[in-house]
């Protein structure tokens, strides 16, 4: 049997919104457990919550891995939030940095420490990837059980990849995405098949004057339906904004979810570089449950 420090948390909460849970695992080192192992406890927490990071320190770094129950991921927005969140709570150390870098699978993301200023953390993701697709209004209609007017013909479905492949679908109406009940099995078989690993639907009709756009994210290909709130897929959108030059960087607020009147919130904004722009996407986190996790040979 081997212990290791455990703590479920939860990201992007915001007044009655329970956010996205994470898994957290904080490892003595990048040797304590093989990624067989690190696949075992994500699986035995499937149900529990979505995805789980294992975190560590590697050569002077903050090191980070992302599993779902069905596989390691390349990355996850709302673990990468609600790890950093809780570490820089934790360590006065880390509290006292502006600017903290992480890597992730060989890559170098930056996390910004705002938590006095808006109880944020927010992560930079990799420079987007504005990928080739074929489909088109009624093929995602289909998949997502609806008819195909309701896809807006005045922005474009784009397939976006900022560490994760996703299709940016965008709806007519608020009724419309809150409506959606997408088969889970057809949908990751569409998924799969066109190699896209989440679907963003939105609208820019919202529930509250303070947020600018809604969406939902569904993710079948990582073993669930929808995704409560994420960081990964939010600024995808963000840089689907940008290439559409609808946004100018500044701070804006996303509600995502199912329910109209308490949604989780992310925060997007973006650098002004001239050259490459980067997206930051930002929240907050809630520690629910903490202790050890045993895992059994």
């Amino acid at each position: 049997m081997e212990r290791f420090r455990f703590k479920k948390i939860d990201a992007f909460v915001e007044g009655q919104s329970n956010g996205n849970p994470a898994g957290c695992v904080y490892l003595p080192g990048p040797d304590a457990l093989s990624g067989d192992a690190m696949q075992q406890i994500a699986r035995e927490l499937g149900g529990f919550v979505s995805e789980v990071v294992f975190v560590f320190s590697d050569e002077g770094y903050t090191a980070l891995r992302y599993f779902s129950p069905e596989r390691e991921m390349a990355f996850c927005g709302h673990c990468t939030i609600a790890v950093m969140y809780d570490l820089i709570k934790n360590d006065p150390e880390l509290a006292r940095n502006p600017i903290i870098r992480v890597h992730v699978q060989g890559r170098e993301l930056l996390v910004r420490n705002d938590i006095a200023s808006t109880d944020s953390v927010f992560i930079s993701t990799p420079l987007p990837q504005f990928l080739t697709t074929t489909l088109d209004r009624d093929d995602v209609a289909a998949a997502l059980k609806i008819p195909p007017g309701e896809i807006s013909e005045k922005n474009r479905i784009m397939l976006v990849n900022t560490g994760l492949s996703t299709l940016i679908v965008p709806l007519i109406s608020l009724d419309t995405l809150l409506s959606l009940l997408p088969d889970q099995k057809n949908l990751k078989e569409f998924c799969v098949r066109n190699d896209i690993e989440l679907i963003l639907v939105f609208s820019d009709e919202v529930s509250s004057k303070d947020n600018s756009y809604r969406t939902r994210v569904f993710a079948p290909a990582f073993g669930y339906l929808e995704d409560p709130a994420t960081g990964s897929g939010n600024a995808a959108l963000g840089y689907y904004l940008l290439n559409a030059d609808v946004w100018d960087g500044r701070m804006l607020r996303v509600e995502q979810g199912r329910s109209r009147e308490h949604p989780s919130i992310i925060r997007l904004e973006s650098d002004a570089s001239k050259l490459q722009r980067t997206v930051f996407f930002g929240g907050n986190a809630r520690v629910k449950i903490e202790g050890d996790y045993l895992l059994y040979p």
